[in-house]
């Protein structure tokens, strides 16, 4: 079969070992494992950014974080950043979306156009390039672009916002209803049925859409808002799993003397407080199993659909994450720093092409990144990724074994400047920047005005000894350093003409009648 589709899956804060074709020893994801067995899972696939909005920009534009520049959530992406809708559109295809995006819209930028809300081409540019079919960032109520309200309140969930009151909210053991806000309380069920969760919502939204095709090539952007916070899971979910069941916490009392400023920092925020309790481990890990669970029992409904609709040998499916979650870890919550548990996140690609018969099944160890998404797309649908901007490289070489010169590592950023651990560092907002470089066997950092890190992963898988300030190890350091300058200074800033043109351009001033310098 050729590609004539692509279902492009997005999971939020999805922790790569916490998959069954990953490892977990208890984790049931049948659907997620079958798709393994179909095509290639990545065993390095990192993300470049392990916050939501940078992380998914670099997957929809296919460029870094210091390139396109929407380094945080808040931090809208330029106008003048084209995205997997931009492409697409110049082929005719629609990008379609059911789920989030985090996508922030350049209001300066639309404004400098003069393009006002009314125009197509500003609805497209607002929302990032995706024609959305629903949209639903999930961490708060939806509004108005989202149906999941309206569908709730049709359901008989009487509520002004029936987000808060029924889908993250449970009932405690006084009869009061309890938030998931606060995580003491996600071993409930959530009020809502399963079937008219925030889940089983949007996998019906892609299965009417994909529905709605009938033989015309579709690109879908099935961006799941689980198993992210608030970790209120419905029923039976929420108690598909006990904490032993439950993978370890990844930490030690040593990694916390003399800790990175930074890092150390990070441990001082609320969220790392909480998940450094023992009960808070016992109570959310077990609820996050169950949401990955549900994730994977929609998957199954929604490829058993392409199946008899007679798509899913002609998509080409791709299935990810925008980065993981600490839950715990380190003394850590949430996500953003350099650990493996953020940055490394699963990636199964279905290629769906006869060139990728060898591969089916099959683990690749070669380092995959974010960046490689887009360009993926964009080659199995035949299209050239523009080469002056596009700073990934297609998976499909890997999938149909004719890669060379492949990457030997992959690299990350951090913008924390949004972030409490500033504030108590004092430092300004230009100097809270991180750059990291992670090898096979090595993950360094380089932070602005604070000391580097680096962990030896051959000796130290858990990520425990930072070796940043270890004299012994300066030479590692010194060649990890240049390593992530020479990657620095190789960035694509020139995106406006491509290489062809400036090698056409070469030295050709008196063609243009341009004299200068002649004695």
């Amino acid at each position: 079969m050729t590609v004539q589709n692509v279902l492009f899956i997005m999971c939020d804060q999805l922790r790569r070992d916490h998959l069954g074709c990953y490892g977990h020893p208890y984790l049931r994801t049948p659907n997620i494992d079958a798709l393994a067995r179909r095509g290639v899972r990545f065993d390095n696939a990192f993300v470049n950014s392990g916050v939501c909005g940078p992380s998914r920009m670099s997957y929809y534009t296919g460029r870094y974080p210091i390139t396109h520049g929407a380094t945080w959530n808040r931090v809208p992406l330029s106008v003048g950043e084209l995205t997997m809708g931009d492409y697409l559109r110049g082929r005719g295809i629609d990008l379609a979306l059911a789920g989030k995006t985090h996508v922030m819209p350049d209001d300066e930028g639309m404004r400098r156009l003069q393009l006002d809300g009314g125009h197509e081409l500003a609805h497209l540019l607002t929302r990032g390039g995706f024609h959305e079919v629903d949209r639903y960032d999930g961490h708060h109520s939806p509004g108005d672009e989202s149906g999941y309200p309206a569908f709730l309140r049709a359901q008989g969930y009487v509520s002004d916002d029936p987000w808060t009151d029924f889908v993250i909210s449970g009932i405690g053991p006084d009869g009061t209803v309890a938030s998931g806000w606060h995580m003491r309380n996600v071993h409930l069920p959530a009020r809502v049925r399963e079937e008219h969760s925030e889940t089983a919502f949007m996998t019906d939204q892609a299965m009417d859409y994909i529905a709605g095709q009938g033989d015309q090539p579709w690109v879908l952007h099935l961006s799941y808002v689980k198993p992210h916070w608030p970790y209120m899971a419905p029923a039976p979910y929420h108690a598909m799993y006990t904490p032993d069941q439950c993978l370890p916490v990844v930490r030690n009392a040593a990694e916390r003397v003399d800790a990175h400023p930074v890092v150390a920092a990070y441990r001082e925020h609320e969220e790392s407080q909480s998940f450094s309790r023992d009960d808070c481990q016992r109570i959310v890990r077990p609820a996050y199993q169950g949401l990955i669970s549900q994730v994977d029992t929609h998957l199954g409904r929604l490829f058993d659909a392409m199946e008899r609709q007679g798509v899913l040998d002609k998509t080409l499916v791709i299935f990810t994450a925008d980065h993981g979650d600490l839950l715990g870890d380190h003394w850590l919550g949430e996500k953003e720093l350099f650990y493996d548990c953020v940055q490394r996140v699963p990636l199964i690609v279905v290629d769906p092409s006869a060139a990728a018969d060898a591969t089916r099944g099959t683990a690749d160890a070669r380092f995959a990144e974010a960046v490689d998404i887009l360009p993926t797309m964009l080659d199995a649908l035949g299209m050239l990724p523009p080469a002056q901007r596009i700073e990934g490289r297609s998976l499909l070489g890997l999938t149909r074994g004719s890669a060379d010169n492949w990457r030997d590592a992959a690299f990350s950023e951090l913008d924390y400047s949004f972030r409490g651990a500033r504030l108590s560092l004092g430092k300004s907002v230009t100097d809270c920047r991180a750059f990291s470089v992670r090898t096979a066997r090595w993950r360094y950092v380089y932070w602005i005005g604070e000391p580097e890190q680096l962990y030896d992963l051959q000796a130290d898988p858990d990520e425990f000894t930072d070796l940043g300030r270890d004299p012994a190890f300066a030479s590692e350091r010194d060649t990890l350093r240049a390593q992530l300058m020479d990657w620095l200074v190789h960035r694509r800033h020139r995106d406006t003409v491509s290489d062809a043109f400036v090698e056409s351009r070469t030295n050709t001033h008196k063609k243009a009648g341009v004299f200068y310098g002649q004695w």
